[in-house]
């Protein structure tokens, strides 16, 4: 059981990841054609201002899964270098509870949040709903919690690996 949850952690984290260098991409290029119009062509184009900022939010939340799963993310250093054994166990499920409940708070209302958005277009975009956009937050959000138990079941505690 905990092989195959370990297993589907990593193909979503994966493709998060993937996600994420998409969206990052998209923005770079994005950067570059408005770079281009704007100031080669003097034909600015409005819309790429828009899809550079939600594809680089979508960035951000599909990228967040891979630094939890790293344990990366909330952090009690201190306190888990000092601790005996088995009371670093419970600092574990006390982050491991903190940050899904986090989360889970993120994912209902980001759902909300883009429910209610969905009436929305975005600017220069007139014929896109916010929906797409806010939908990052809930999205990203679920892909988090997989991270998250996966950390719990499999620390891996990278950042102290690599602490001075």
């Amino acid at each position: 059981m905990k092989n195959a949850f370990l297993t589907l952690e990593r193909w979503t984290t994966s493709i998060a990841m993937l996600g994420a260098c998409a969206m990052l991409a998209l923005a770079s290029a994005l950067g570059m054609f408005q770079i281009l119009m704007r100031f080669v062509l003097e034909q600015p184009a409005e819309w790429t201002e828009v899809l550079i900022r939600f594809s680089l939010i979508w960035m951000v939340f599909l990228a967040i899964p891979a630094a939890f799963r790293q344990g990366a993310m909330v952090s009690v250093d201190v306190l888990y270098r000092w601790s005996p054994p088995r009371m670093k166990r419970v600092l574990d499920w006390v982050v491991t509870l903190a940050a899904l409940a986090l989360i889970l708070i993120i994912v209902w209302f980001g759902w909300d949040y883009a429910r209610r958005g969905g009436v929305q277009s975005m600017a220069g975009l007139e014929s896109v709903s916010m929906f797409w956009a806010y939908l990052a937050m809930p999205v990203g959000g679920l892909f988090c919690i997989v991270g998250i138990v996966g950390n719990l079941i499999d620390p891996l505690r990278m950042e102290l690996e690599t602490a001075q």
